[in-house]
């Protein structure tokens, strides 16, 4: 089936009341300075940004009243793969949930499509349920991989001491937009929050081929409030999630409080 990518990106920009704009020169500022916002230091400084986009990569911000809300920058893998990795995206504090961050999602994905670059890959934290819910609620991607500290020790003001496992994301862009996102239907949990917000791991009933996975909806907030208890949810999430992982199982679904669902495949 064939997309009508621009298509896509116009109906949710408007809905966000935004306009997204590749970036070069001067303005390549404007990104550093959305990402410092939301990570506290910088991200990626202009020197590399022009470098990148001189290089043909892409980086582009998103404008709402003629500011810069939130800022995207990716860059393509080797020839034979024709894919990009979206390295950074981010949105200024107190915008996160106003279609943002689907409009530049969508932005880079015509943009690609133009350059016949049919997909596109990029890691997030498996503990922030909103963003899994987004990549593959919303997006559609698939999640291939999981990476144990796959940036090694983080010091920006968001990740440090709470490891950097991620999940590699791969959307295949000339797929359409899922039309109604799949439901998790039960499943028996192998994680689950307690009342005091700490983990509760379950065993994987015998005969099962499909389980339940669910993470704090606060994991930012647990960081900042409950250090300790936060870094205990990434060693439950680590262990349960990859020992299914190891057996051949797969994420397939997101509910929309971030639960998963993992199958066996």
């Amino acid at each position: 089936m064939s997309v009508d990518a621009w298509a896509d990106y116009r109906r949710a920009a408007g809905a966000a009341g935004v306009e997204v704009r590749v970036l070069t020169g001067a303005a390549l500022d404007g990104a550093t300075d959305v990402w410092r916002a939301v990570w506290h230091e910088p991200v990626m400084e202009r020197p590399l940004l022009t470098a990148l986009t001189h290089a043909g990569n892409y980086v582009a911000g998103a404008f709402a009243n003629g500011r810069i809300v939130g800022a995207t920058a990716g860059f393509f893998g080797p020839p034979a793969r024709a894919t990009m990795h979206s390295h950074v995206a981010g949105v200024v504090p107190g915008l996160a949930t106003g279609g943002v961050g689907t409009a530049m999602k969508l932005h880079q994905r015509a943009w690609c499509l133009d350059r016949e670059v049919a997909a596109m890959t990029w890691t997030f934290d498996p503990l922030v349920a909103r963003n899994a819910a987004f990549n593959v609620r919303r997006l559609g991607a698939a999640l291939d991989d999981y990476l144990v500290d796959f940036y090694g020790e983080m010091t920006d003001g968001v990740n440090a001491g709470q490891g950097s496992d991620r999940i590699l994301a791969r959307w295949a862009l000339d797929a359409p937009l899922p039309s109604a996102p799949r439901d998790l239907g039960p499943a028996p949990a192998i994680l689950d929050v307690g009342e005091d917000m700490a983990p509760i791991i379950g065993a994987v009933p015998p005969g099962a081929s499909a389980v339940s996975l669910a993470v704090p909806a606060d994991i930012e907030g647990l960081r900042r409030d409950h250090p300790r208890l936060a870094a205990q949810w990434r060693s439950a999430l680590r262990d349960a999630m990859l020992e299914r992982w190891e057996a051949g199982w797969r994420p397939t679904a997101v509910g929309r409080d971030g639960r998963y669902l993992m199958e066996a495949l």
